[in-house]
């Protein structure tokens, strides 16, 4: 149950605790809605002092959406090497191209066009608009979901789509008039430095006065996430073909195709197993 003196507490709370506290990091420089994009598409599924190189020679390369357009695209696959999920790196591209033939080059201050440009869920669509416009919409991922779970006490599935949507009404409700940008950060912020997964700091939480999760003594057990289905193992056989006479120290390799797993990635030519006779 979700309360409105616990709901105001930790939106006020909250952003008091993140301008006093808030990281330094090269996406805050500025609210360039090119640069949020790039950032939060980089920070899926990576850490953010992975991060922070990269995306400094990213921008230093690649400062607008036209540079990032008009860049070849092995140019751009070189500049993302090691930091894996190539596809992010082809989306991005693909979506400054559509930047620059729909909006002039400039992401747009719309939601729905926002939201159309290759690559952008409803988390980055949130989180663009509401960083780089301050427009009060919800970016709800992973981080956020812990959170909101523990505190308001939440104990549906976060794997459940219908429960994704309510957190999204939830985090919506609480963003503070005129602060949607800082707002969402000091949200990511929190579950990144003290709300974390497996060893939340309570102690030092700036709202753990009204958590509920903690006061039920329920922070390790939220939130409540189904299991995925384990992954399916495979065994392949590779062919390891060295090169002789002008072809000498090279090494056989072909090219992924175009879309898929590993999409246009390079590898040793290989063939599934034949499964063992049980």
């Amino acid at each position: 149950m979700v309360t409105t003196e616990a709901a105001a507490y930790f939106s006020e709370e909250l952003l008091h605790w993140y301008l006093a506290n808030k990281r330094d990091l090269p996406w805050r420089m500025n609210r360039d809605p090119y640069r949020v994009w790039v950032s939060e598409i980089m920070l899926q599924q990576t850490r953010v002092d992975t991060v922070i190189p990269y995306y400094e020679r990213f921008m230093a390369k690649f400062p607008t959406a036209a540079a990032l357009a008009e860049a070849p695209e092995p140019e751009v696959l070189k500049c993302w090497e090691g930091l894996g999920y190539y596809s992010r790196a082809r989306n991005l591209q693909a979506g400054a191209k559509e930047v620059v033939a729909r909006h002039g080059g400039a992401v747009p201050d719309d939601r729905d066009a926002v939201a159309a440009l290759r690559g952008v869920g409803p988390y980055t669509t949130g989180a663009i608009m509401s960083i780089a416009f301050n427009r009060p919409e919800p970016a709800v991922d992973g981080n956020v979901m812990r959170v909101l779970s523990r505190y308001f006490c939440l104990e549906e599935d976060i794997a459940k789509p219908s429960t994704r949507v309510g957190i999204e009404k939830l985090a919506a409700s609480l963003i503070p008039e005129g602060a949607a940008g800082d707002f969402n950060q000091a949200l990511m912020e929190l579950g990144a430095l003290v709300c974390t997964p497996k060893s939340p700091g309570c102690l030092t939480c700036p709202v753990m006065r009204h958590c509920e999760g903690r006061m039920a003594g329920k922070e390790h057990e939220l939130p409540v996430k189904s299991k995925a289905k384990p992954p399916r193992r495979e065994t392949r056989i590779a062919a390891l073909v060295a090169g002789s006479g002008a072809n000498a120290g090279k090494l056989l390799v072909r090219r992924r195709p175009d879309s898929g797993l590993l999409a246009q990635m390079w590898e040793l030519p290989h063939v599934l197993a034949p499964e063992a006779p049980g």
